[in-house]
């Protein structure tokens, strides 16, 4: 079975020829009518995946108090953008604020943003951050100038992707196109060597890599807007810290794997994040990154963890213990995920980080 996106999508292809993959994903994702993240409700038990601030409140209060730290540290401006990229249900964002209540001087200087194109979502948005007044806005770039803090917590692996193969001619790329009944997409190579081939590495023939185009131009507005305006950003997702080979992209309805061009519109599509991109593509220093474990304990997991155990029954205490493997433990979200800091330079080093920071202009 197809989906009317499906249909729509077959029809361009028959008019046009072969779309590549990250055209795909951006219609697929983003159709103004009939993208998945357009009208789906996807995060949570009854949606297609979960994130870390859905698991537990703690996620969410340790990354409001990354943030804290990090405007007093810019020498508490009296009046900054605070961002979130794809917010999801609004709890990332209300964990953080309702954790910052005590910092004197830190909600009075802040000024809301949310970069959100799901009206269900707002919805939900509204309904736990109204008290903050939140602006929204489609794209990053709509966001007002000023010194910002941002959070990005599972956006970046939803940006298209291109992929490409290995062959005897040299690095191809993968192309959606159609079987012969005209309806039905099917994966297929372009037929001549594409022109990214300079960004790939040398490798065997048969070999697979990634390349978003997206996610790089948005880490590039990101660091442009911290050297400008001063101010920092965390980016949390799965991925890799350096690029390599391999293909990452992946389809998932109802938590469960299907293919990748299975009813467009109803399914989530993701890649695993190249970390080293986003870095260079800033032009600004960055921290990490670091697994997503070690940056919740040097914030202080465990010690967040005891305190609400300290107040709860035998059986919260126990969902309090699995929340926090699901979200350290290296075997589930502690290694896969990783978090990176974007700086301007301007400041001290941010907690959550052993290493130095890596200057990439």
């Amino acid at each position: 079975m197809t989906t009317e996106l499906g249909r729509l999508i077959a029809r361009r292809i028959a008019l046009t020829g072969p779309i590549s993959l990250a055209d795909f994903m951006a219609e697929a994702l983003s159709h103004p009518r009939l993208g998945y993240y357009r009208h789906a409700l996807p995060v949570g038990a009854a949606g297609d995946f979960t994130t870390a601030p859905e698991i537990s409140q703690m996620f969410g209060e340790l990354l409001g108090a990354w943030l804290a730290e990090r405007w007093l540290a810019m020498g508490r401006p009296p009046g900054v953008r605070l961002v979130e990229l794809g917010p999801g249900r609004g709890t990332l964002m209300a964990d953080a604020l309702r954790a910052t209540r005590g910092v004197a001087g830190f909600h009075a200087a802040l000024d809301l943003h949310l970069v959100e194109i799901n009206p269900p979502l707002q919805a939900l948005q509204r309904t736990a951050l109204g008290d903050f007044k939140p602006t929204w806005h489609a794209r990053f770039d709509d966001v007002p100038n000023g010194p910002m803090l941002l959070v990005a917590n599972e956006f970046f692996d939803a940006l298209p992707v291109r992929q490409f193969e290995k062959t005897q001619r040299g690095w191809v790329e993968r192309m959606v196109g159609l079987e012969p009944d005209g309806e039905t997409l099917r994966l297929a190579l372009a037929p001549g060597v594409t022109p990214y081939a300079s960004l790939l590495p040398d490798a065997p023939a048969g070999a697979q890599a990634e390349i978003s185009e997206a996610g790089r131009a948005i880490a590039a507005a990101i660091g442009a807007r911290l050297r400008r305006d001063s101010g920092w950003a965390l980016i949390v997702d799965y991925g890799y810290d350096h690029g390599g080979l391999g293909a990452s992209l992946q389809a998932v309805r109802g938590h469960r794997g299907t293919d990748i061009l299975d009813r467009p519109g109803e399914t989530d599509l993701s890649a695993h994040v190249d970390f080293a991109a986003l870095a260079e593509a800033t032009g600004m220093p960055t921290f990490g990154p670091a697994g997503q474990g070690d940056f919740l304990r040097r914030l202080g997991i465990m010690q967040r963890a005891e305190t609400l155990k300290s107040r709860a029954n035998a059986a919260q205490r126990s969902a309090v213990d699995a929340a926090l493997a699901r979200l350290i433990a290296p075997d589930q979200m502690g290694t896969l995920f990783r978090v990176m800091a974007v700086g301007d330079d301007r400041s001290a080093a941010p907690v959550g980080f052993s290493d130095t920071p890596s200057d990439t202009t």
